[in-house]
C-alpha cells in the first residue's frame, strides 16, 4: 500500500506566517557532547507548518483543538487539482465536479512551493474564497485540506475561515500534495491534543 506523508518537515528555515514565531529547535542536551541523552526544546506557533485549525482561532465562543472530531479526521478523502487557478471560487469548485465528499484536499501551484524547498513566505498563493468556502459547506464537506498556511487570502483572512469553522468543518493547512495524484485516498490526520488552543500542529498522511 503506498502512504503519501503529505506533512511539513519542521524546521528552523521553514515559511512561517508574518508576526508568528519563528519555529526554534535548541539542543539542551547531546549525547555527543557527553550528555546521557539528547534533549530539544521546541518553540513555534501552533500554525508553523502542517497544522490544523479549531473555531477558537476565528470565532469568539469556538472550542478549542482538543475537541476536534477524530472521526472526521480519519477517513476516506478526496484530492483535486485547481492548477492553473489564482483563487477558489465556487465557479472553480463547481468546474472541478468532484462527487459527494466529507474529506476534500485541494492540490494547487502552492504545493510546487514545498517541493523546491521554500524558506520565504509568499503572499499570492492560491486561497478559498468566501463563496467557495460557501459552496463547500453547502456540498457537506466536513475536513478542507489546502496546500498552503491558510486556507482564506491574505488580504481578505476572516470570512473563508468564519464561514467555515461556523459550520463545523475542519481546516488542515499546510499540506504538501506535490507527489500525490487526484483520487480517492484514506487520511490520517492528527493533531496534538493541546488543550483550549486554536491550532495545532498535525502529522497527515494519505494511503
Amino acid at each position: 500500500m503506498k502512504v503519501y506523508d503529505i506533512s511539513l518537515t519542521l524546521s528552523e528555515s521553514i515559511p512561517t506566517w508574518p508576526g508568528d514565531r519563528g519555529a526554534e529547535f535548541k539542543k539542551l542536551m547531546e549525547v555527543s557532547k557527553g550528555d546521557m541523552a539528547s534533549v530539544t526544546a521546541i518553540k513555534m506557533s501552533a500554525y508553523t507548518g502542517t497544522h490544523v485549525d479549531a473555531p477558537c482561532h476565528f470565532l469568539e465562543n469556538g472550542y478549542g483543538v482538543e475537541k476536534l472530531p477524530l472521526n472526521i479526521l480519519m477517513g476516506e478523502a478526496l484530492v483535486v487539482e485547481a492548477l492553473d487557478v489564482d483563487l477558489i471560487t465556487k465557479e472553480v469548485l463547481e468546474g472541478i465536479g468532484f462527487p459527494s465528499t466529507q474529506r476534500l484536499l485541494i492540490k494547487t501551484r502552492n504545493s510546487k512551493q514545498w517541493e523546491e524547498g521554500a524558506t520565504t513566505f509568499i503572499e499570492d498563493y492560491v486561497a478559498i474564497s468566501a463563496d467557495g468556502a460557501d459552496y463547500l459547506v453547502k456540498r457537506g464537506v466536513k475536513l478542507i485540506g489546502v496546500d498552503y498556511l491558510s486556507v482564506a487570502p491574505f488580504q481578505a483572512l476572516v470570512e473563508t475561515h468564519q464561514i467555515l469553522l461556523k459550520a463545523d468543518v475542519i481546516i488542515l493547512e499546510g499540506i504538501n500534495l506535490s507527489e500525490v495524484p487526484s483520487g480517492k485516498y484514506q487520511l490520517y490526520c492528527l493533531p496534538l491534543k493541546i488543550s483550549g488552543s486554536d491550532g495545532a500542529p498535525a502529522r497527515a498522511i494519505l494511503l
